[in-house]
């Protein structure tokens, strides 16, 4: 299953990917499903250190990740964050524990130091995987979301990269 930078013709499987996590309500805050022009939005206001990775098997594309830098605050552009969906039929067959280790590797290459991952505290898949990479709980955010009539928990995870970025780093 190879991974590869997502092209516009991936636009529509990225968002029907996303939609099935929405309609399931595990994991996203988001209530409206998505279409292949938003996530051509997100991709146009992509810089260069940030992006978005497909996952396809026989031509499909199965599963997603992407990078995001943290914040546009200068002081912040060594920390980013990730976030992997897989096709609900696709689960439980490593392809979120490869486009997790393909998203690490494209954060260091893009001198990041620190990742974040904000995951619902009752998703445990999510956190092993994310276990798996090195990343540890440093908080739970208690009632951030409400989803479907109930709060939810968010937990905070970051992991520390032993790589140390120069001080001229692009922002």
């Amino acid at each position: 299953m190879p991974i590869r930078d997502a092209r516009p013709e991936d636009a529509a499987a990225i968002a029907a990917i996303y939609n099935e996590s929405i309609a399931a309500g595990d994991s996203t805050m988001d209530q409206a499903p998505h279409t292949a022009r938003d996530v051509l939005g997100w991709m146009a206001r992509f810089n260069d250190r940030e992006t978005l990775l497909v996952l396809s098997e026989a031509g499909e594309v199965v599963g997603w990740g992407i990078l995001k830098r943290y914040s546009s605050r200068p002081g912040y552009r060594f920390c980013c964050e990730t976030s992997v969906y897989v096709s609900r039929d696709h689960r439980g067959r490593g392809c979120g524990t490869r486009l997790q280790a393909a998203l690490m590797t494209r954060c260091r290459s893009y001198g990041y130091h620190h990742v974040v991952a904000k995951i619902w505290a009752e998703n445990e898949a999510s956190l092993s995987l994310h276990r798996k990479f090195g990343f540890e709980r440093v908080g739970i955010q208690r009632e951030i979301g409400f989803h479907e009539g109930r709060w939810i928990d968010v937990a905070i995870l970051q992991c520390l990269l032993d790589d140390l970025p120069s001080d001229d780093a692009p922002l």
